[in-house]
């Protein structure tokens, strides 16, 4: 539900979304609207409305081609009743002038995302330049009739035991945005211990917390710039932790299109340049079925209730290139990189319990799956060049069925840990 917010001076009608607090928001990387006209703006934010989401938290990293992009981002916004926010990309440099600038420039619109009566303005990082610099940003919009509700992610606190640290060191945040939302190098699912202490914090200063979700994180750029973390199961326990143990203001899914690090759940748009390396594990690893199973989680978290699931599908995933250990002729040995199980992994969306057999080569494993959401995995066979068959069989009858699109094979030309995920519907 949209509701009308007044405020005084020259800070006229601002609009939040007033429902139980429950906001869901995707990152995105305004770096990558470069070719982006409005039309690009619409389809994204059309996509996005489709699975339940909210907004777009913009991450800025200049203010360069940047301030136009999003500019043109408002004007699709406001068309389409969705909402904006500022995410201040803070590894780079940002004069307090110009994010002041760019926060009045648009706090005035109905797009804006408004928490507690203030614009809601995010970071990442952000921490090395002080409270004092915070401080006066907020002063100096607040001078122009603008109220902010600041709440940052700054990536320096991840440990529990840092969050009273964070609250004295920083006076100046209303609320936290916990960016962490993979394991921290280790092969182990990742606890809700960081959520839990940043969100009791973070509301004692009104809040919101807002809490990352993430369905992967791979990158391989360069020597310095090759991980994976743990992601396997991700996206599916992340969504049950916000949505059972940590019930956040926020969830803000990292990310919608950030290519580079495999964790977006936005259509590849073809006109965005990936640079000379990423589009060798991003181009033909389409994520969009991922965003199925967003969108059954997002009305869990919203409703707090599971929905019901009208039309039985799968949802599955698997590392198409090659198994871990397989030597490529190209990129960088990620760190982590014998983490991750060789494996397909499988989310069915049933309307009544039935089986889901995986099969993929010579091995073969089946779950029984009850009505929502269910999750099971298949591992790689020993053959060569093998693709995943998976099936819906209730009764003893096969309800669907369907192949996965591409083989997992045992050649490669650059280490690839980005999951292709497809579905079966």
């Amino acid at each position: 539900m949209l509701g009308a917010l007044l405020t005084a001076g020259c800070f006229a009608a601002l609009h939040i979304l007033s429902a139980n607090g429950q906001i869901v928001v995707a990152h995105f990387m305004a770096q990558n609207a470069f070719s982006y006209s409005q039309s690009d703006w619409e389809n994204d934010i059309n996509t996005a409305k489709a699975t339940g989401i909210d907004g777009f938290a913009l991450n800025i990293a200049l203010p360069d081609y940047e301030v136009d992009r999003v500019a043109t981002a408002f004007v699709a916004a406001e068309n389409a009743n969705f909402k904006l926010f500022f995410s201040f990309d803070m590894s780079r440099s940002w004069q307090q002038s110009d994010i002041v600038s760019l926060v009045a420039t648009h706090a005035s619109s109905s797009a804006m995302l408004t928490y507690n009566g203030g614009v809601l303005v995010s970071t990442f990082a952000g921490q090395d330049n002080g409270n004092d610099f915070w401080a006066a940003i907020k002063t100096s919009l607040a001078n122009q009739g603008i109220k902010v509700t600041f709440a940052p992610a700054f990536v320096s606190f991840r440990d529990p035991n840092q969050a009273n640290n964070l609250l004295s060191s920083f006076p100046s945040i209303d609320g936290f945005f916990n960016w962490w939302s993979w394991p921290n190098d280790v092969n182990a699912l990742l606890t809700t211990d960081t959520d839990i202490a940043y969100r009791n914090a973070a509301h004692s200063r009104g809040g919101p917390y807002i809490m990352s979700v993430s369905p992967w994180q791979f990158k391989d750029i360069d020597p310095n710039n090759a991980w994976v973390e743990q992601s396997d199961t991700l996206w599916n326990y992340r969504w049950l932790q916000a949505i059972q143990d940590v019930k956040p203001d926020i969830v803000e899914i990292v990310t919608w299109n950030d290519y580079a690090e495999s964790h977006y759940i936005g259509p590849i748009n073809p006109n965005v340049d990936l640079g000379s390396a990423a589009p060798n594990y991003v181009n033909g690893f389409p994520h969009d079925a991922w965003r199925t199973i967003a969108q059954h989680y997002i009305s869990w978290y919203k409703t707090g209730k599971a929905p019901t699931v009208a039309n039985d599908v799968v949802v599955f995933w698997y590392r198409r290139a090659h198994p871990k250990s397989v030597s490529c002729s190209g990129g960088w040995v990620p760190r982590m990189s014998d983490f991750p199980a060789d494996a397909v992994f499988a989310v069915s969306l049933l309307s009544s319990p039935a089986t889901i057999s995986l099969d993929i080569g010579s091995t073969h494993a089946q779950f029984n799956a009850g009505v929502g959401a269910t999750l099971g995995s298949v591992n790689f066979p020993s053959e060569d060049s093998q693709i995943p068959f998976i099936q819906i069989i209730r009764n003893g009858q096969t309800i669907k069925s369907g192949f996965g699109s591409v083989f997992v094979t045992r050649s490669c030309s650059w280490y690839n840990f980005n999951p292709f995920v497809g579905i079966i519907q």
